[in-house]
């Protein structure tokens, strides 16, 4: 008879996503996972199959909600431009405070762009993203803030690639200015 399991599942895949997310998963080997989750290696294996198994829970928990806080965000200023300066403004913020952290989702595809399954789900987050900017961009075009020809479809797509470049600029310490720089020329695309 299998003993109960004597962990919540939950708190130890959260704990697990920050430790990936904080080293990545090649720096996180499991004696530090099990070390940080307080569980014995079978236990681990027992939950989540393997190493791999409970990173894929991880990076599925990053990504839970990430579409839908994107989409507050962006509704949190009267028109898009000044939403989009706060978003992008907050990640600046957060990588300036702590640098090594940056995005699991560019630490993933960088670390892992040979394992399908993290690069499907990357893929699938980047295109929640995507949408996310889509749909708050056509009610820019329908309200007049945007003032150029550019379809919502084409800068939602650069507006994605541009928070993941962001993300790596701010792990490569390139400075505030830097990055606000880079974020006023990056809103000139609404022009």
């Amino acid at each position: 008879m299998a003993r109960p399991r004597e962990f919540d599942t939950e708190v130890a895949v959260d704990q697990a996503m920050h430790l990936f997310w904080e080293h990545g998963y090649h720096a996180t080997p499991m004696p530090r996972l099990t070390a940080r989750l307080g569980i014995g290696t079978g236990s681990l294996y027992a939950a989540f199959g393997s190493k791999d198994g409970l990173y894929a829970r991880a990076l599925e928990r990053y990504c839970d909600g990430l579409a839908a806080a994107l989409d507050r965000d962006v509704q949190l200023g009267p028109d898009i431009r000044t939403a989009l300066h706060g978003l992008l403004m907050a990640m600046v913020d957060a990588d300036a405070a702590d640098p090594e952290r940056g995005c699991l989702l560019v630490s993933a595809t960088t670390e892992r762009s040979a394992h399908e399954g993290t690069i499907e789900r990357v893929k699938t987050a980047m295109t929640e993203v995507e949408t996310v900017l889509t749909a708050v961009l056509r009610v820019a075009r329908e309200r007049g803030e945007l003032r150029g020809e550019q379809r919502p479809e084409e800068l939602a797509r650069f507006l994605t690639t541009f928070i993941q470049g962001i993300r790596v600029m701010g792990q490569a310490r390139v400075g505030r200015e830097f990055l606000e720089s880079a974020v006023a020329g990056a809103l000139k695309a609404l022009d």
